[in-house]
Formats: C-alpha cells, sequence, structure tokens
C-alpha cells in the first residue's frame, strides 16, 4: 500500500519514479487484508487506544486520512462499503485487488522479485516490516515460539535494516506486532480474513497449563489478546466457550459460525485441563503475525530521523517500515500506510 501511494503521488507531482517490488506480484499484504482503511472517529480515542504511539505521527494519520481515501476513489479505486461497520471508526472498505491493480497503473514502472535499490535520488522505504523474518521477530518480539505468518513472505526486515544501516533510531513499539489468533492449524493466505478467531472477549482464555492468563478486559480488537498469548508456553491459548458465548455476533457471523469453521475446535472433555463449568466448546489458537508495529522512526513529514532527531538526508519510510504509529495498542496499519504514503511523495517532490 505504502510504496504504491508514494509512487503514484510522486509521478501525479512530476517527480521521476522508480518502483522496486521485492515479490512476485504487488500489492503486499494490503492484497490479503479485508482493505478496510479507517481511523477512530475521536483524537481521544485514538490517543487513548494507542498511548504510547508518536501522537505527531496519529495526529497527520487521523487529520489526513478522508482527503486520503478521497484521493483514493479519484483514482478509480473501487469501494465495497462506505463504512466500516464499527460505530468506534470511519473510514471505508475498498475491493483489495482492485484498489491494488489501480495503484499499480498509476504508480508506472515496477521491477518485480528486485531486492532494491542505492540509487540516485529520494528513496522511499516502504517493505511492510519485519514479520517475515523469524530471526527479526525473536530478536525484537520474543515470542515463546515462533509465529505463523499471516501476512505476504516478502517483508523480511529489509526497510528497517536500511534505515539503521543509514543512521536511523528505532521507534517505540519494537516489540509490539499485529495479527489476529488462529485456528492451530494450517491455513493458506485466503483464509487470513476468514479463519480468524476474533471472539476471545466472549470466551474465557486458557493457555495449556490450564491458567487464565490474560489480565482485565480485551480490548474490541482483541490485539492485545494476541500479543499475550504469543508469550505463553509454546505460544499456543484455549478459548473456551458457552452457550451466551456461542450467541455473540462479531460483523456479519456469530461466534457459533466462526467456531465451526475452526478445525480445532474439540469436546471441553478433551482439555487438557479440567473444563470450567457450563463449557460447550473449545478452541485452540496460536498467533498468526500480520505486520510489525516498531520500526524506524520519522517525523511528520515521513523523514528517517536519527536518534538525536535530525534527519537522513534523502531517505523516508512509510506504511510498517515507519514504526511506532500504534504503539501501546491498535490502528489501521493500512491507514498509516496511506496517509504516510502521500506524505513521503510530498516532502520529497517538496510541496510540504
Amino acid at each position: 500500500m505504502a510504496g504504491l501511494v508514494a509512487a503514484a503521488r510522486a509521478r501525479e507531482l512530476g517527480l521521476d519514479v522508480a518502483v522496486h517490488e521485492k515479490g512476485t506480484r504487488v500489492g503486499g499484504s494490503m492484497l490479503l487484508s479485508s482493505c478496510v482503511i479507517w481511523r477512530h472517529r475521536e483524537w481521544d480515542d485514538f490517543r487513548g487506544e494507542c498511548p504510547t504511539g508518536d501522537a505527531r505521527l496519529q495526529r497527520v494519520v487521523w487529520e489526513r486520512l478522508d482527503d486520503a481515501i478521497a484521493w483514493l476513489e479519484s483514482l478509480g479505486a473501487p469501494v465495497v462499503w462506505d463504512e466500516t461497520g464499527n460505530p468506534r471508526t470511519a473510514g471505508k472498505r475498498f475491493d483489495p485487488r482492485g484498489l491494488a491493480s489501480v495503484l499499480a497503473d498509476a504508480a508506472g514502472d515496477i521491477t518485480m522479485s528486485s531486492d532494491g535499490t542505492d540509487g540516485e535520488g529520494a528513496t522511499i522505504l516502504c517493505t511492510g516490516g519485519f514479520q517475515g523474518d523469524a530471526d527479526l521477530v525473536a530478536e525484537h518480539i520474543a515470542p515463546a515460539a515462533p509465529l505463523r505468518l499471516r501476512a505476504n513472505p516478502w517483508s523480511r526486515g529489509d526497510g528497517l535494516r536500511r534505515g539503521l544501516r543509514d543512521g536511523a533510531g528505532a521507534s517505540p513499539g519494537l516489540h509490539e506486532f499485529y495479527g489476529r489468533n488462529m485456528p492451530d492449524a494450517d491455513f493458506r493466505d485466503d483464509e487470513f480474513v476468514s479463519g480468524a478467531q476474533l471472539y476471545g472477549r466472549f470466551a474465557r482464555v486458557f493457555n495449556e497449563r490450564g491458567d487464565e492468563f490474560f489480565e482485565g478486559e480485551v480490548s474490541w480488537s482483541e490485539n492485545d489478546l494476541v500479543q499475550a498469548t504469543a508469550h505463553q508456553p509454546n505460544a499456543r491459548a484455549w478459548y473456551v466457550l458457552d452457550d451466551a458465548a456461542l450467541d455473540h455476533r462479531v460483523r456479519e457471523r456469530t461466534v457459533a459460525d466462526m467456531v465451526a469453521a475452526a478445525s480445532t475446535a474439540v469436546d471441553p472433555a478433551r482439555l487438557p485441563f479440567a473444563a470450567p463449568p457450563g463449557a460447550r466448546v473449545a478452541v485452540r489458537v496460536s498467533p498468526g503475525i500480520t505486520h510489525t508495529i516498531g520500526g524506524i522512526h520519522v517525523d511528520e513529514r515521513a523523514r528517517v530521523l536519527r536518534p538525536d532527531g535530525s534527519p537522513v538526508e534523502g531517505l523516508y519510510a512509510a506504511g510498517a517500515d515507519a514504526g511506532g504509529i500504534a504503539a501501546g495498542g491498535y490502528a489501521s496499519g493500512l491507514a498509516a500506510a496511506l496517509v504516510l504514503g502521500l506524505v513521503a511523495a510530498e516532502t520529497a517532490s517538496g510541496a510540504i
């Protein structure tokens, strides 16, 4: 998302653009997502949900997103829903394949299966984070077991490594990630959305030892529960549900619908610990990592910053490479990618 947006906007502003794509197709993990691009309706909710994130960057995303979505629509990006379906948030849902196609056309020539370049002129890092590199995940996030990838396979920390090589500082939230608890079984990339077990707040949640490990209320996004699961023995958990839990709805599906689609659902009598009274079904889950939250430190103009706060000349970052926006919580990664992709192109062109 960020790279295609930056390239399309830079071409609009009259710049010569060379796009280097590591993968064998365009669209990154955006192509595999539900493609809802959103912001919190209220600024205070954004700050409250992501309290350790960079407030300057959060403000840029929050203030510019509506216009950025309108810019996507002006390019012909196909809208599926005109709202998010969540009263806490504002935004739109796009068709991911249609959006990727529109942005790729606007971005111009794209070199596929590329390892990047140190070419002349400004460079905008948009490699999508480091969730695809098991060593970096183990170093910075340090889960109890390797996390399964719920993202494209090419986001392996190239942007982070390039930024650090050139003197960049790291952002807040380097130990955090966004993901979903998935059934503890193999899943395909077309099951990233449909297979997500997004009902932990209605369940009783146990680790493999039978301990209820999550303290307090699970957030509406459940990203806090996913990150907590990553630090449990073997990075696994059991969602144990009673009749009332199964009747809850999450968007267009009931919890019972999601459980029925989970291949790891079992009778509570088969749990490795004593089931709580009233339990009707249990689902074994493990975290799938979608994108990292920490990364390179940037300012509100998407300029890569050194640890002393000075900019690295000619180097910018957007998307998951620009870390720290959602630190401490959860916010739309696609919204940050869209807005900072635009900002990076405009800064590089001298427009802002």
